[in-house]
């Protein structure tokens, strides 16, 4: 029998192979949360490098919310993440949500990452 870790990650594994399948060179935005924070980053796998980043970890970003575990936490970094993609010259990225499902925290970050102007 799997532990749930190594469930997690055949889920994580799945889902990058399939955007690396389909992606082709684009930038990628990976998703992580955890019980308090939620991070998010875009990613230039042909390099190895993260080029843009935002959590809940951020002062700014945090500022005005007393959690960092709710969906209006992670619409803050969503949006937070566009205005540093623009700023970098990113505007396409392909959507990693890693073994989480597209839903909750997960979906009001990447429809926040759409409202401010990323295309995935």
């Amino acid at each position: 029998m799997l532990s749930t870790r190594q469930l997690q990650n055949r889920r994580k594994s799945r889902t990058r192979f399939q955007i690396s399948k389909k992606s082709g060179d684009k930038l990628r935005l990976s998703v992580f949360r955890s019980g308090k924070h939620i991070y998010a980053q875009i990613i230039d796998d042909l390099k190895g490098h993260t080029l843009v980043s935002a959590s809940t970890v951020d002062k700014n970003v945090l500022k005005d919310q007393k959690n960092g575990a709710n969906v209006s936490a992670a619409t803050k970094v969503g949006e937070e993440l566009a205005v540093r993609a623009k700023e970098a010259g990113v505007d396409t990225v392909v959507f990693d949500r890693g073994s989480y499902k597209y839903h909750g925290r997960v979906k009001a970050l990447a429809d926040a990452a759409r409202a401010g102007g990323l295309k995935f």
